[in-house]
């Protein structure tokens, strides 16, 4: 393979993880956008979503479709628990405080995950059958395509939440003045439980398609939501747009970095990008922003 191709198929490999990594950094934006606060388990909702749709598909035999909606609709409804019965209970509380309850969440699900279905990777079937794809020189399975095109699908469908629905205008105005919100009669606890379901069932629509590239596995989640994190602070916190060319942008970059300089700094480039964003521009590339 001559050198354009090889970066042709790196260039492939970055698109797929950083579209993986917008998914995630959408779900930190959606979060912080509505309430401010950064959701540091939002890593372990990928997770859940890859391990429970393993569950529903291998253990309870439901089509592999069936499985994967409903391990969206099972990990949405532990994001509204998490910002029901600990986020919500603790509003008056510093931001700090918040964070560590979202790092207490992140350790426990981890831990439950790993008494309930083992340490073992578990792998998911490809939602498509066939073989390599071959363009230019380079590969591509047909799993990356839906990765892909899942990710188009989830922002153009936030998109369209913000700008069309009521809970939508409402989550943004709450973003924008939650105090306002209240007197308009917005319930602010409401929005606090939609953005944690929203943002957990984009976390678990992003496991669920990742998992038949990478394998399902209890810890998965870790780097995962903090490349996920990188990326959402990358794109500017808060900012939709920004998070999706964030994660692509990350993605790109740390496979070229794997591939043309040496694998042993594949987890490292996110971090120096993430270094770089805070000292040059910390409000990211577009900013943050209320969901736009």
């Amino acid at each position: 393979m001559d050198l354009a191709s090889q970066v042709l198929q790196y260039l492939f490999s970055g698109v797929t993880v950083g579209a993986i990594y917008a998914i995630i950094a959408l779900g930190f934006s959606l979060i912080y956008g509505a309430t401010e606060i950064v959701n540091l388990a939002q890593g372990e909702f990928v997770m859940l979503g890859a391990m429970v749709a393993v569950c529903l598909y291998q253990d309870a035999g439901l089509p592999l479709y069936i499985a994967a909606i409903g391990s969206v609709v099972v990990v949405s409804i532990v994001g509204a628990v998490l910002g029901k019965s600990a986020v919500q209970r603790l509003q008056k509380a510093s931001p700090m405080s918040l964070i560590i309850v979202t790092v207490g969440a992140s350790i426990l699900f981890k831990g439950c995950a790993m008494l309930l279905w083992g340490k073992d990777a578990r792998p998911l079937p490809a939602f498509s059958k066939g073989d390599f794809v071959a363009i230019g020189g380079a590969t591509i399975v047909p799993q990356s395509f839906w990765v892909f095109g899942v990710t188009v699908v989830m922002l153009v469908g936030v998109y369209l939440f913000y700008e069309h629905t009521l809970i939508g205008k409402a989550m943004k105005a709450v973003a924008v003045n939650k105090y306002g919100a209240r007197l308009v009669g917005i319930n602010v606890n409401s929005m606090v439980v939609w953005a944690f379901a929203m943002s957990a069932g984009l976390g678990a629509v992003g496991g669920v398609i990742i998992a038949p590239i990478t394998l399902a596995q209890y810890d998965m989640g870790t780097m995962l939501g903090l490349k996920g994190f990188c990326a959402a602070i990358f794109g500017g916190l808060g900012n939709s747009g920004g998070a999706i060319v964030g994660g692509l942008v990350l993605g790109i970059l740390e496979s070229l970095g794997a591939g043309l300089i040496s694998s042993g700094y594949k987890d490292a480039i996110a971090f120096i990008v993430l270094l770089l964003v805070l000292f040059l521009k910390p409000s990211g590339l577009f900013g943050g922003g209320t969901g736009g």
